[in-house]
């Protein structure tokens, strides 16, 4: 098992500034691990969430909603969005009424990818912790914020 010390080589002066450094360095660590896995389908963590949030909504819905419900705020989620729609992996339409509005939804290559990545998720970056851990890990993150 690891140990934030042993792995950066550190001393604290509390176990709060401890768990503070340990969460941004997994955070870290599990974006390198995302980062990686995603590599071969050719996108990235931000542009899967983009995919699923439109997976989800099972119909088109607008940019700006698509924005809200990332989990990781990106501001340049309209150049992700661009990325996607050149690979065919969404589509993108404008309002008829209001030029301004963007809607954007899944294409049918889409859906293709994301069950080719749900088929091979089988790689669990909290392999080494139950049901029940990460319960309590999710309850701990959630009263931190």
């Amino acid at each position: 098992m690891g140990d934030i010390s042993k792995d950066i080589n550190s001393k604290f002066v509390s176990n709060k500034l401890k768990a503070l450094i340990n969460i941004k360095y997994t955070s870290n660590w599990l974006n390198s691990k995302e980062n990686a896995f995603f590599k071969p389908y050719g996108i990235s963590p931000q542009q899967y969430n983009i995919l699923r949030i439109l997976r989800g909504a099972k119909k088109q819905i607008k940019v700006q909603l698509v924005k809200d419900r990332m989990i990781e705020r990106a501001p340049n989620a309209t150049r992700l969005m661009d990325k996607l729609c050149d690979k065919k992996l969404i589509e993108r339409a404008r309002c008829e009424h209001d030029r301004r509005v963007v809607y954007v939804q899944i294409a049918q290559p889409g859906f293709a990818l994301l069950s080719a990545i749900d088929a091979n998720k089988e790689e669990s970056f909290l392999e080494n912790i139950t049901e029940e851990e990460a319960l309590v890990l999710s309850n701990l993150l959630d009263k931190i914020r």
